[in-house]
């Protein structure tokens, strides 16, 4: 379903995981793709894949939190393929420490790229819609630890408490431009960032089952399911919200 056809979709984090699955996902929906990343191997090699199938993809490499660079990468954009229409901001880092052993270095780290990082694209973006005159969808990753905390995460959770909160904030502010503003909060995926659990199949085992009605974790490809569909017109009144993808965690 080309449901995305002549709209274009600018992708963060777009080299591994949850933002390489959902840049697959909105270029077979049929967006063109922008994909940006910190790591120009691997984005070069998911960027041909995606132009292999026949869809449109080009990359820039992107540090989120870098105002300037992004503001340069989304005024090539629009001279390439005109103003984004889609949003899909995935960009973002975990560190797992004890409370009392969390170093200023650490704490700065995640929120610049977590929540700093989502402030400054999100702006930019909405920004550059505005001024086009142009119906938009902004899709931020947040995380059920953005709804409930999780032990040895402080800098994660406050991270992705504060995009759970900017997405309410900006749906309110964007709404009378008719850009709207969705999260998508995921459990336990199976990526990059979580792979200290899966890896262990005794830890993941009692995940599993302690913690995930489902009794299984979930896939990069299923959220990015749901960022498509916040990022279509199947999705035309839904903002403000944060779409919960988690097996039934949250229900525990």
């Amino acid at each position: 379903m080309m449901r995305l056809a002549e709209r274009t979709a600018f992708v963060t984090g777009a080299a591994n995981g949850i933002g390489e699955a959902s840049a697959r996902r909105l270029a077979a929906d049929g967006a063109r793709v922008v994909l940006t990343d910190i790591e120009k191997n691997r984005l070069d090699e998911v960027t041909q894949s995606i132009a292999d199938t026949g869809a449109q993809a080009i990359s820039y490499l992107l540090d989120v939190r870098d105002r300037a660079q992004i503001q340069a990468i989304f005024d090539d954009v629009e001279q390439k393929w005109g103003v984004p229409h889609i949003l899909a901001h995935i960009a973002g880092t975990v560190v797992v420490e004890h409370y009392l052993d969390i170093s200023d270095e650490n704490w700065n780290r995640v929120l610049d790229i977590n929540l700093k990082g989502t402030f400054l694209v999100t702006q930019i973006a909405a920004r550059a819609m505005v001024k086009a005159n142009i119906p938009g969808s902004i899709v931020m990753m947040a995380s059920t630890n953005g709804l409930v905390a999780e032990e040895d995460l402080a800098p994660y959770n406050a991270s992705k408490f504060g995009v759970v909160g900017l997405t309410k904030t900006m749906a309110i502010d964007l709404a009378r431009f008719n850009i709207r503003v969705n999260s998508v909060n995921p459990g336990l995926i199976k990526t990059r960032l979580t792979s200290s659990i899966w890896e262990d199949p005794a830890a993941t085992k009692a995940y599993e089952d302690q913690r995930i009605p489902m009794r299984r974790l979930g896939t990069p490809e299923e959220v990015a399911a749901c960022v498509a569909f916040l990022a279509s017109d199947d999705a035309s009144y839904v903002t403000g919200h944060s779409l919960v993808v988690d097996g039934g965690q949250l229900t525990f």
